[in-house]
C-alpha cells in the first residue's frame, strides 16, 4: 500500500501527499465509540480454543494489558515505534519523529507519527505500531493471516474482542499455549510464558510474579 492507495481507501482526495485532511480521515477511520466490551461467553470461547482456563486469560488481560484496548476518543490503543519504522525502511526517513535508529519518542502522540510515517509508507508505518488492548505488533500481519498491516490494524476497531483475537493468534503462531496452560499462583510456572510474550527483560518488570498473582 502506498499513500494514494491509503488515501482512496480512507475516501480523501488521492493526491499522494497524505496532509491534514488525510490524517485527520485516517483517525476518523479509527475511531469508534461504541466498540463493543468483549463478553464472558467470548472470553469463555478464547479459553476454550487456546485449552486453557478463564481464570489464565483473564490473569493475561489483567497483567498484559494497559487496561481497555481504546483511549479516550475512541480509538485503539497504539505505540508507534519509530526505530521499528526505521528498520523497514532502511532508515530513509531517519532522524525524525517516526523514524530513528533508537527506540524512544514516546512522549509524542502516536496517531500524529503514525499519520506522519503513512505519508512515506503506509505498510511500514501500520507494521510499526502495537496494536490494542495487548499491544500486539503489527508486523506480524501475515503470520497471523491478515492480507495486509492495515488489515491487522483496522481489525482492532470493530471490538474489544478483535484484541482477544490477536492475544489468541499471537499465542498460537508463536507456540505459547502450553506455556498458558501452565499458568497458577507459582511464579515459577509464570515465567515460561512471561518470557514468551515480553521477552528477556520480563524478570526486570517481574512479570512472571504479577501473573502469579493474577492468579490468586
Amino acid at each position: 500500500m502506498d499513500p494514494r492507495s491509503l488515501q482512496r481507501t480512507l475516501g480523501v482526495a488521492d493526491d499522494g501527499i497524505f496532509g491534514p485532511i488525510s490524517r485527520e480521515a485516517l483517525r476518523s477511520r479509527f475511531t469508534n465509540m461504541h466498540a463493543p466490551a468483549v463478553t464472558a461467553g467470548e472470553i469463555a470461547a478464547f479459553a476454550e480454543r487456546l485449552g486453557c482456563s478463564v481464570k489464565q486469560i483473564n490473569a493475561v488481560a489483567k497483567v498484559e494489558s494497559s487496561g481497555g484496548g481504546y483511549d479516550r476518543n475512541g480509538r485503539p490503543k497504539i505505540l508507534f515505534e519509530r526505530h521499528l519504522f526505521h528498520r523497514q525502511t532502511g532508515g530513509k526517513w531517519s532522524k525524525t519523529s517516526f523514524s530513528d535508529p533508537a527506540s524512544g519518542g514516546y512522549s509524542l502522540d502516536s496517531w500524529d507519527k503514525l499519520g506522519q510515517a503513512c505519508a512515506k509508507d503506509p505498510d511500514a508505518a501500520f507494521a510499526s505500531c502495537s496494536w490494542g488492548k495487548f499491544q500486539v505488533l503489527g508486523q506480524w500481519w501475515d503470520k497471523f493471516g491478515f492480507s495486509s498491516p492495515y488489515e491487522m490494524a483496522f481489525s482492532t476497531v470493530a471490538s474489544e474482542a478483535a484484541h482477544y483475537e490477536l492475544l489468541a493468534r499471537y499465542i498460537e503462531v508463536f507456540g505459547l499455549a502450553d506455556e498458558l496452560r501452565a499458568l497458577s499462583t507459582n511464579p515459577a510456572d509464570c515465567r515460561a510464558f512471561a518470557k514468551g510474550y515480553n521477552g528477556p527483560a520480563y524478570e526486570k518488570y517481574a512479570y512472571h510474579t504479577k501473573l502469579a498473582a493474577a492468579m490468586a
